[in-house]
């Protein structure tokens, strides 16, 4: 299926390596590995960076076409830091060139016709009016596509208003264990188990569906009215970069075949896990590993 991602390219910056990265950028390469036809919206500079990132996606069979290259701003980098856990800590440094996305009018009528069945954003970009308005105009062009909006909040990157305005636009909303505490605060949502929480967030935004991952544990997931907390799979863990984003790729692939929530999960926690078992957003994997975690 078609699925437009909207959002930063960045690199991610360790203290002995650098991988290319961004959630949406990793949701694309991910969702591209799982058969999907992905159209990636993003800005590079023109720099070391921005080609080594074009020369990945051209490398990886991910389309380059939506990447705008913008000569006066730097191609994003985050500087991570992994805690003993392998969690990691981010410092994004902005602006960046993913900041000032831009379509022609034949690329921006390419990604809508014929109409895609997801169009997938974040937050972090989205604090970029260009990139806000660029994201409302693709989705004012497809009203019949699903908008999943994957919150990864960043300190610094979001407000309360952005989140809410994203959230009402959205049919799917994923968000991690952490970000429902601020999420609560930001909607004034109630409920002191997970299971009222997902139930109160998707009446408060009109949604379809509504999944909180939850690390090692797997994830909770409420669709077609029904609730399930579904286990994680236990690996060794290289880094959680990207896992999140693997996730979100595999979730929508088995909302879209049409699978049980139950399958769903355990297939998205599948992905998720055996991504954390290698290092970097972006790692090489088959179907075939996950199912055989």
């Amino acid at each position: 299926m078609k699925i437009v991602s909207v959002g930063e390219v960045l690199w991610d910056i360790l203290p002995s390596s650098e991988h290319l990265g961004g959630a949406p950028f990793n949701f694309a390469w991910h969702a591209h590995n799982l058969g999907h036809e992905v159209c990636f919206v993003s800005a590079v500079g023109n720099d070391q960076h921005g080609r080594a990132a074009i020369e990945q996606m051209v490398k990886s069979r991910l389309s380059a076409r939506f990447i705008r290259r913008v000569p006066d701003q730097p191609t994003g980098t985050v500087t991570i830091a992994l805690d003993s856990q392998g969690l990691p800590h981010y410092t994004i440094h902005r602006p960046a060139a993913y900041d000032f996305p831009a379509l022609s009018a034949a690329e921006f009528n390419a990604l809508v016709n014929p109409t895609p069945a997801w169009i997938y954003f974040g937050t972090l970009q989205q604090m970029s009016a260009p990139a806000h308005d660029l994201t409302l105009q693709l989705m004012a062009a497809a009203p019949a596509a699903s908008y999943f909006y994957d919150i990864n909040l960043r300190v610094g990157s979001f407000t309360p208003e952005l989140v809410r305005t994203l959230a009402r636009h959205a049919h799917i909303l994923k968000l991690n264990e952490q970000e429902v505490s601020a999420l609560k605060e930001i909607s004034g949502l109630q409920g002191d188990s997970l299971e009222q929480f997902c139930r109160s967030c998707l009446s408060a935004f009109q949604l379809d569906a509504v999944c909180i991952t939850l690390g090692s544990k797997g994830c909770a997931l409420l669709m077609d009215n029904q609730y399930l907390e579904a286990p994680g799979f236990s690996v060794k863990v290289a880094d959680t970069i990207g896992a999140g984003d693997a996730f979100s790729a595999a979730l929508i692939h088995g909302i879209s075949a049409g699978w049980s929530a139950e399958r769903i999960a355990t297939f998205a926690n599948r992905i998720g896990a055996l991504v954390t078992s290698q290092p970097g957003g972006t790692p090489k994997w088959t179907v075939a590993e996950a199912m055989g975690l």
